[in-house]
Parts: structure tokens; sequence; C-alpha cells
């Protein structure tokens, strides 16, 4: 993306120039009519809202990305939005509370107080659809299928799928009886694959328990792993057991509608642990160490708004689809050149070919040709014979 100069913003924060704005507008147009091709609504949320609203439920886990200023009316402390999800679950349980299934849809630009890797922008435009009302399978294989369309769409190549459930491992943690500090330890060891301190914290527990919880770190890989987790998993309660089933009838619902995109499994990578309720899946390209399309379920996001519903979704950054995406873009609008003047006639002309969805620059009179040169426009307005006709450039 064509940037101002670095010492002008911080870090992580951009401004986009033309042409590529035009771009990103463009993509965002298209995401959005996929959006709505598939019954999903479109809201808009506010940049900043009350931390206490903000922040409430899942959104908790976003209060060390969110930017905090005081309000000047009433003294009281705002957040610039670090995430939509959490305002549009706000949206559909206290605002909408709509029956049966419920399809939003947004686009809008976030700011994180720090970036998620080093050299990415702390300002992404985020694009994502929410489904609530649909528990299960089938409401997780509608929106991993939306997000694959948005790719499609925007041709980013070699997308790999990357699938978990949290429900597993935190079945096996219930079994076990681990909880609390310990169950935080034995987390962020399973994040980081450290089999020894994995081995260390499960020591104390029961044989089968034990067992299972040392099996998650090894069981990641193609679609393979999930035959070895019903070996590894065998005999364990039966919430994980179903958990583990969803899994598998989702990655086959998936290979028949996406066969050239390739799974991967990971039952020991528990991303939004503490707000995700059963599937989590992301989609990664070679050579890119960060995710560019998110998502998973987390039922009942809506409680602490009075509304708790069965709830899925995903969300990318427009930035990343258009830089990555191979997609044919829509060649540059050109225009008509029209001369300077204040005629009525050479107004009205001037009105219609607008009104008609034409583009048409008009001169001003002051460095008329260097504005003609940057203009971009491939035809001109001429008066002929006592009436205004658009002929070629050149001509």
């Amino acid at each position: 993306m064509a940037t101002v100069d670095r010492w002008l913003l911080p870090d992580g924060i951009e401004e986009i120039l033309p042409p590529d704005a035009a771009r990103i507008e463009g993509a965002r147009r298209r995401v959005l009519e996929l959006f709505h091709c598939w019954g999903y609504e479109f809201v808009i949320t506010p940049h900043l809202e009350f931390l206490e609203s903000l922040l409430t439920g899942a959104a908790k886990e976003l209060e060390l990305r969110t930017f905090k200023v005081t309000d000047p009316n009433s003294g009281r402390l705002m957040g610039f939005r670090s995430d939509i999800t959490p305002q549009v679950a706000r949206m559909e349980a206290h605002s909408l509370k709509q029956r049966g299934p419920s399809r939003l849809c947004y686009a809008g630009s976030v700011l994180h107080t720090r970036p998620r890797a080093l050299s990415t922008s702390r300002s992404p435009i985020q694009v994502g659809a929410e489904l609530y009302g649909v528990p299960g399978s089938e409401g997780d294989l509608e929106v991993i299928s939306l997000m694959l369309d948005v790719l499609e769409q925007a041709q980013v190549p070699d997308v790999h799928m990357d699938l978990g459930h949290v429900g597993i491992y935190r079945g096996l943690c219930q079994a076990a009886g681990v909880s609390g500090a310990s169950e935080q330890q034995l987390f962020d060891a399973l994040q980081r694959k450290a089999v020894d301190e994995i081995a260390e914290l499960t020591a104390d527990l029961p044989v089968a328990e034990r067992g299972w919880l040392q099996a998650l770190v090894e069981l990641s890989g193609d679609a393979a792993v999930l035959d070895q987790a019903r070996q590894r998993l065998a005999g364990a309660p039966a919430g994980v057991l179903q958990a583990l089933d969803e899994l598998i009838a989702l990655a086959e619902s998936l290979k028949g509608r996406f066969p050239g995109v390739p799974l991967y499994f990971d039952l020991g990578e528990l991303r939004g642990y503490h707000y995700h309720t059963g599937v989590v899946f992301a989609a990664f390209v070679p050579g890119n160490g960060q995710s560019i399309a998110q998502g998973g379920r987390y039922d009942n996001i809506g409680a602490d708004f009075g509304r708790s519903r069965p709830a899925t979704g995903f969300s990318t950054d427009l930035k990343t689809l258009v830089e990555l995406g191979n997609a044919v873009l829509d060649e540059p609008r050109r225009g008509i050149w029209a001369p300077a003047g204040h005629a009525p006639v050479l107004w009205q002309a001037v009105r219609e070919l607008r009104a008609a969805g034409e583009r048409v620059v008009q001169a001003t009179g002051h460095d008329d040709a260097d504005q003609l040169h940057s203009s971009g426009c491939d035809r001109r307005l001429i008066e002929r014979q006592g009436a205004w006709v658009v002929v070629p450039l050149n001509s």
C-alpha cells in the first residue's frame, strides 16, 4: 500500500493514497455484496463507546488492545473499538432481538494499541459476518463456507484451513478437575507445545486423564489426526467425544464443498479459548505468519446484554485481502474533460453526464494543461453547432 513518510504517523498507522484507496473500497463493496447474496444484513457500529459497554462479556479479552479516552461531556472512560464482533453481539441481543436466525455483517476500521505482529497494521479495516440462533455444525459450516467464499472472491492463493475445537480441552480439564491457575498454566504450555512442562503439570492426575491431556500436544496434522484422536481419547467424557464428532463431520462437509483447500487440525490449538465455546478456525497462506481470516463459535456472547443465543462468526482485514489477493480489479474509471465556464447550458450538460454515471472533470481556468494530464480523462466535452457533445480526447 502507498503510504506517506513514516515520521508523519505513529507506527502501525497508515493513510492510504490513490489508487490503493480505490482498490480497497472496491473490494469492500464486493465483499458486502457477497454477504448480501448470502442473506447477511449490514450494520454500522460506533467507533467508540463507554468502556462498560465496549468491554462487557467476551470483549473483556480486548482491554489491553483498546485505546481509552475520557468523554468530556460525562467524565466517563470511553474506548475506540478494537474488534467489531462484540458490538454486533450487543446490537443483536439488546437492540434487534430478532426471532429465529439472525445474519449480520459489517465493515469498518478498528484501532489496536499494539499490532497482532511486528510490521502489521494497528488500524485494520475489519470485515466479517455473524450468525446467531443456529447451534452446532450447521452454523459453523455456513460461516466457514462464507469465509472461504470471501477469500475465493479475492483470489487469495494457496489458502490452508486450520480447525480445532475448544470443547475438547475444556471437557478434559473438567474431567481431570483442573481449574483456575493450573488450567491457565496448562493452557499456556499447550500453546507453546512444551511437552516436558505439560508432563510436569499433569503428573499428579489420574492415569487416563493425564494421558488424554498429554495427547493433545501431539494431535496436530492432516485428517489422519482425527482418527488418531478417536483412539487416543477413547473413554473420554461424552462431551469431549461429541466435540470430536462435530469436528469430524465439519471436516467431511468442508472437503466436499472446497476440495482444493487443505485442512489442518490441531486439538491443542486454543485460539480465543476464554470466549470461544466450540469450533475455532483460521485461514493461512504460506509465507504469512499470521492468519488472514479467523473465527469460531461463541455461544451466549449476548448473555450480558440480556439475550443468550448460539453464535458463530468470522472476520478478516480488508487491506490484507487486497494485498494478498489476485482478483482482477475494476479498470480505473476514465472520464470526460469539460472546459471552464459558467454558462447555464454548459453546466446543464455536465450535470446530465454525471447523472448518467459519467465521471466529468471540469477545468477551472488555472493550470488546465496540468489538470488535464492528471485527470485520467479519455474524452472531452466540446460545443459543436450550438450543442455540447462528447468526443475522443484527441479529436
